[in-house]
C-alpha cells in the first residue's frame, strides 16, 4: 500500500523573497514548487498539501483597508478564506500540469478548510501575530477605539495590528479530505485553516486569528493516518547554534534531543521552533513514524534518507 505524506509548504515555496508581491510572481514560484511535488508523487506517495498564507492574507486585508471608502472591508476570517482560494487555485493548476507531463492522471483539488479552536485558548488573551501594514501611533489609537483592534509597536517600524495564534483542535472538513485522499491530491488547511469557534448551539463562527500552518499540517497528518509529515522551509536541515561559527546541521533529531535543544533556546520562535514542535507532536503520537524538516529543493533526497533532518521518537 502506498505511503501517505502530508507536505507543509513554507513561504519560500509560494513567493520568492526577491520578487514583487504580485499574483503573477507567486504563480511562477508555485509552478517550480509543483515540479518537486510531482516528483514526490512519482515516487508512489499519496499526497496532501498544506500551505502558509501570511503575506497573502496581509495583502488582502491591506487592499480592503485601503479601499474602505469605496467598499466595506471584509472580516479577517473571510480574508483567510480568500487566500486559501487563490493560493489553492495556483497550486492545483500548476500541480495538475506537472503531473500530466509525467503521465500521472491524478486529480488535484483545493478545499476551503475551517479549523476549530478553543474559545478559552490562552492565545486570545495575548495576541502576538502581526498582520497587515504599519501605522502611526495616532492611527493605531484610532483603530483601537473604532474597531477594537489590538495594536502593538513593531521593532521601531510603526504600529501593527496583532491577532491571536491559537492551537488547532479539529479540522471541520476532515471527513471530506479522508474520502478524497485515496484517489486525489488534496490542498487543505491553508494558512493553518480558517479559525472558527463552536458556539453553544453548535454553530461555527469565524474569529480573527492566525493558526500556525505547521501545527495545522500535523493535525491533518493525524487525521489521515499519514506515514510521514514533511515540513518544507528555506534551509536544508535543522541546526543548532544557527548562524554562529559553531553551527551544527542535524541529520537526525530524537524527541529527547529536540526537547533539550528547545530548553536551550536553540530554535527561533516564529521560525524553526513551531516546525520542530509540530514534528515532535507527530512522532510522539506515532512512535513508529517520522517527520522530516528540509528545503523544497532537497525534498526528494530527504525522503530517500540523504538530506534534511529526520525527527523520530528515539
Amino acid at each position: 500500500m502506498a505511503e501517505r505524506i502530508v507536505i507543509a509548504l513554507g513561504g519560500n515555496a509560494l513567493q520568492a523573497s526577491d520578487s514583487d508581491a504580485t499574483a503573477e510572481s507567486q504563480l511562477k514560484v508555485v509552478r517550480k514548487t509543483c515540479e518537486k511535488i510531482a516528483d514526490i508523487s512519482c515516487m508512489g506517495y499519496e499526497i496532501g498539501i498544506v500551505h502558509g498564507n501570511g503575506p497573502q492574507v496581509g495583502r488582502i486585508l491591506l487592499s480592503y483597508e485601503t479601499s474602505k471608502e469605496v467598499t466595506p472591508p471584509m472580516p479577517f476570517d473571510v480574508c483567510g478564506a480568500m487566500s486559501q482560494g487563490y493560493i489553492g487555485y495556483h497550486i492545483q493548476e500548476s500541480l495538475k500540469y506537472a503531473l500530466n507531463r509525467r503521465n500521472r492522471n491524478i486529480p488535484v483539488v483545493s478545499i476551503v478548510t475551517q479549523m476549530v479552536v478553543e474559545k478559552k485558548d490562552p492565545a486570545f488573551k495575548d495576541p502576538t501575530k502581526p498582520i497587515g501594514k504599519f501605522y502611526t501611533e495616532e492611527e493605531a489609537k484610532r483603530l483601537t477605539e473604532e474597531k477594537g483592534y489590538v495594536m502593538r509597536e513593531d521593532a521601531g517600524r510603526g504600529w501593527r495590528r496583532v491577532v491571536p495564534s491559537p492551537k488547532p483542535r479539529q479540522i471541520v472538513e476532515i471527513d471530506a479530505i479522508r474520502t478524497l485522499w485515496p484517489t486525489t491530491i488534496t490542498i487543505s488547511v491553508g494558512g493553518g485553516g480558517i479559525p472558527v469557534i463552536q458556539k453553544n448551539n453548535g454553530q461555527l463562527e469565524g474569529v480573527a486569528a492566525v493558526i500556525d500552518k505547521d501545527f495545522g499540517a500535523e493535525l491533518l497528518a493525524e487525521g489521515v493516518d499519514a506515514d510521514v509529515l514533511m515540513i518544507l522551509t528555506e534551509v536544508e536541515k535543522v541546526a543548532i547554534n544557527y548562524k554562529k561559527p559553531n553551527q551544527v546541521n542535524l541529520d537526525h533529531l530524537s524527541l529527547e534531543d529536540a526537547a533539550r535543544y528547545i530548553e536551550e533556546g536553540q530554535f527561533a520562535r516564529g521560525s524553526m521552533l513551531p516546525k520542530v514542535e509540530a514534528a515532535m507532536r507527530f512522532v510522539r503520537k506515532y512512535p513508529n513514524k517520522k517527520a522530516i524538516i528540509t528545503s523544497l529543493d532537497k525534498a526528494v533526497e530527504a525522503l530517500q534518507g540523504t538530506a534534511g533532518t529526520t525527527i523520530t521518537f528515539a
